[in-house]
């Protein structure tokens, strides 16, 4: 069954979704360009699990009178399977990215979270004895001299369970009207909070199903929508008028917050010229437990 949004076909289906643990680390910085540089390189080769060494972006910046110490500030998140996996990423990460930029200083963004990972703890020992142990608007964070000044890092980061891989598939008819729509849904979703968008420019050309037809691969091409490839793949899923796919793919701190930004991804494509259909990827429960339908989205 298909329904309909603006003339755009849309699909009585739904994304497949999977369970990760996330931490959300807020970094502050002299100004928000700084903040941005500490970010980007921070969340760098993120994009997925199946080959990153974690999954983690930019959720927003944060105005000063928000921040713990009255800067300008900006929220990264970090997925990671396992508990212990998250830590040495935040670990690596925070000391190689944030610790090395300029003005910067990181803290927690999930206050409330139960669980918690010792980061800034570990951090500190590059003061080489020199470090100290302070409070911060109720926060217990290390100051760790550098060439510099100081660096400020909080002692622990919360963790929690999450959700990762919801996504939208938008076909269109050609390349430049397709790309034109993935960046309309990813404006649409830099607006929603709580969310991040791992890809490059939150957008995935290179859309992957589970397991691999001929190689002894965890992932591969999505060749169901290869539009190059529709006359050779075993089962195609595009129309005959569609040229070209791009993938938009949503981790978000509860299920919630991801349904949420799918729905405003999903309005904005279906409002761009040149969009034929949009659907999402699921592989029938190999991926995860959780679903998000396109039908409820248009509710």
């Amino acid at each position: 069954m298909s329904l309909e949004l603006n003339g755009v076909k849309i699909d009585d289906t739904f994304a497949e979704l999977f369970p990760m643990w996330v931490s959300r680390v807020l970094v502050t910085a002299q100004d928000e360009r700084w903040c941005l540089i500490s970010g980007r390189a921070a969340t760098g080769f993120g994009v997925s699990i199946i080959a990153s060494p974690a999954e983690a972006g930019i959720e927003q910046t944060v105005p000063p009178d928000m921040t713990p110490d009255g800067r300008p500030g900006i929220l990264l998140h970090f997925y990671h399977r396992d508990r212990r996996s998250l830590k040495a990423q935040l670990i690596a990460r925070i000391g190689q990215c944030v610790l090395t930029c300029p003005t910067t200083a990181a803290y927690d963004g999930l206050e409330n979270a139960k669980r918690r990972l010792k980061v800034g703890s570990s951090l500190r020992y590059f003061g080489d004895g020199y470090q100290k142990k302070d409070e911060l608007q109720g926060r217990k964070v290390w100051i760790i001299p550098v060439m510099e000044g100081e660096f400020v890092v909080q002692s622990t980061f919360g963790t929690m369970e999450s959700v990762a891989g919801g996504n939208l598939l938008i076909l269109s008819r050609d390349q430049n009207s397709g790309l034109k729509a993935a960046e309309n849904a990813v404006e649409a979703i830099s607006k929603v909070r709580d969310v991040v968008l791992t890809f490059p420019g939150g957008i995935c050309r290179s859309g992957s199903k589970v397991g691999s037809r001929k190689y002894k691969l965890g992932a591969s091409t999505n060749d169901a929508f290869c539009p190059t490839i529709r006359d050779k793949a075993e089962k195609t899923l595009l129309p005959p008028e569609a040229w070209s796919v791009y993938e938009i793919v949503i981790n978000g701190l509860t299920l919630q917050a991801v349904g949420g930004a799918m729905k405003a991804g999903l309005k904005a494509a279906a409002s761009s010229p040149g969009v034929i259909k949009i659907t999402a990827a699921n592989y029938g429960g190999k991926l995860g437990p959780y679903k998000i339908t396109l039908k409820e989205l248009l509710e």
